[in-house]
């Protein structure tokens, strides 16, 4: 069971963001982003939006940092990625 960060190249609101996933289950996830102080609205179907300052904090609970592309990857694999409906 690990939780996984990506880089925060994701703009938005005036800020840079990190994506926060579980490769286990969404119940660790909120674990970790609770440990992490983030708050429950920056969940977002599969993953805790994290911003550019606070992804040294989560590195240093025990995120892991991966690129984008092996983030979504992993998050597929654990079958835990919910697209947006469109």
């Amino acid at each position: 069971m690990t939780v996984y960060i990506d880089p925060p190249t994701w703009p938005g609101h005036g800020r840079m963001w990190s994506h926060l996933v579980s490769d286990a289950s969404l119940g660790e996830l909120h674990l970790f982003a609770e440990r992490l102080g983030c708050p429950r609205r920056a969940f977002e179907r599969d993953h805790y939006d994290v911003p550019a300052e606070r992804y040294a904090d989560a590195v240093a609970l025990g995120a892991v940092e991966v690129d984008s592309r092996e983030l979504v990857s992993r998050l597929t694999a654990a079958g835990l990625r919910r697209r947006k409906r469109g």
